[in-house]
């Protein structure tokens, strides 16, 4: 699946959550056109060309990692975010480089079958909605009993009378009464017993987290309807068995085969990999008691250059699969990776450090910025946020400056700054505090000034 935005149209979206890095979203937006086109191209032409994996140097905090994630949400490609640092060479305790290429599959995967729920949610509720009646009245037999089909709601249990003639009349009646309320949901807080499968306690779990699922080996498919399944009884309201039973029938109607021959061709046309860290990965030296850094770049390069994964799903090409490497680079340089590894990396774009001026259009201009979340977690407590303008410019200025007295951790250090600056709001509401509350530059500075000029403190506190 290939969404056509124009790069224009991409840096505009990337612009409602990620204040400035013009250049790196620009990167980013041509190679997404660029598979745009691609899908366009003859397919002997289109086999020849691979995406132009990208590197961001920059330090931490100032967007790298989330202008790639909101790259892959806007075209809903398969995305994933991975260490450098937790890839080990074959024989070390560690995990395979080509694991990232399986969790890329499992999140495709997942992806689909969402998508494939959707499309089978409205004729999953109706076959739930029949599974629910059927257990509320269950036919002419429980009539047979002589039962009342509201006796099931409400636990009686009465001796049984002499059976009518129109009892099958009634059925069809009641029936009709129940699932109208059932539909306007005067039944949703009464109480339903179903029966359901119990995955809870499943022998074949013991393989869970094992080096088997590395070799995208699934014992659960191999042996599991082998296994007798288990059923337990759930007593639970209507409106949950409704969703119970919702998610039962969608998942009858989904077409795994259908939704894991999607997942990977997703993500070998589409995927993208957010590999991070890989500046410390750097260097060339091979000896020490850690393992040497150039011995995991050369592991990596085999599945960045283009190589078949196995996974429980079947092979993955890699080949156009595209990679975007971050790093802060402080004590080391992209030259400092292995010759082969920088030329699978064509395009480099520097990410700018945040100014004060940028750390004030974070606090305010993204769709989902710090002010925002905060004023409607404390709407929940009937509480009104409210910030000035003076007091964004201080907590600007104090991001600023403690980014350039201690670690510069980037646009994280206004999480830090604003959390402490709430914190006796966010504990006396709503018990204490009610209605307005006004955040000023006064406030601001006695909350946080006294901690900022303390240089040892601010390097604990902030």
């Amino acid at each position: 699946m290939t969404i056509n935005f124009t790069p224009s149209e991409i840096v505009l979206e990337l612009d409602k959550y990620i204040v400035g890095q013009e250049n790196a979203k620009k990167s980013v937006a041509i190679a997404l056109r660029n598979r745009f086109r691609r899908s366009k191209l003859p397919e002997e032409l289109r086999e020849e060309v691979t995406p132009k994996n990208i590197l961001m140097i920059g330090p931490t905090g100032v967007g790298k990692t989330e202008i790639a994630r909101r790259l892959a949400k806007l075209v809903k490609a398969p995305f994933i975010k991975v260490e450098a640092t937790k890839f080990t060479e074959v024989g070390y305790v560690g995990r395979d480089v080509e694991s990232m290429i399986r969790d890329l599959v499992e999140v495709s995967v997942r992806i689909i079958k969402q998508e494939k729920i959707k499309l089978v949610e409205e004729k999953a509720l109706q076959q739930a909605d029949e599974n629910l009646l059927e257990i509320i009245i269950p036919g002419t037999s429980q009539v047979s009993t002589g039962k009342n089909p509201f006796d099931v709601l409400f636990g009686n249990n009465p001796v049984n009378p002499e059976p009518h003639a129109d009892h099958e009349e009634k059925i069809r009646q009641e029936r009709r009464e129940l699932k109208n309320k059932l539909l306007n949901g005067e039944l949703d807080k009464e109480y339903v017993e179903i029966e359901i499968d119990d995955n809870t306690s499943n022998p074949i779990d013991v393989f869970a987290g094992s080096n088997f699922e590395e070799l995208g080996m699934n014992f659960q498919d191999m042996f599991g309807s082998l296994m007798p399944k288990k059923r337990k009884k759930k007593k639970v309201t209507v409106e949950q068995a409704r969703k119970i039973f919702t998610q039962i029938e969608a998942q009858k109607l989904v077409e795994m085969e259908e939704v894991i021959s999607e997942a990977v061709g997703r993500v070998e046309q589409n995927g993208i990999v957010f590999l991070d860290e890989i500046d410390k990965i750097a260097g060339k030296e091979a000896y020490g008691p850690d393992v040497s850094r150039g011995g995991v770049q050369r592991d990596i390069l085999p599945i960045i250059e283009g190589s078949t994964v196995m996974s429980k799903y079947g092979p993955i090409k890699t080949d156009h699969i595209l990679f975007i490497a971050a790093g802060a680079f402080h004590t080391s340089k992209p030259s400092d990776l292995i010759p082969e590894l920088q030329g699978r990396f064509p395009i480099r774009v520097e990410l700018e450090s945040l100014t004060r001026e940028d750390f004030k259009l974070i606090l305010t201009q993204p769709r989902n910025s710090l002010i925002k979340q905060y004023t409607e977690l404390l709407n929940v407590d009937n509480i009104l946020l409210e910030f000035t303008e003076n007091a964004i410019d201080e907590i600007a200025d104090i991001a600023y400056t403690v980014n350039s007295q201690t670690e510069n951790i980037g646009a994280r250090r206004l999480h830090t700054i604003v959390e402490k600056l709430l914190e006796t709001i966010l504990f006396d509401a709503p018990n204490k505090i009610k209605g307005k509350i006004v955040i000023d530059g006064d406030y601001v500075r006695h909350r946080l000034l006294s901690i900022v000029k303390d240089e040892d403190l601010s390097r604990y506190i902030l």
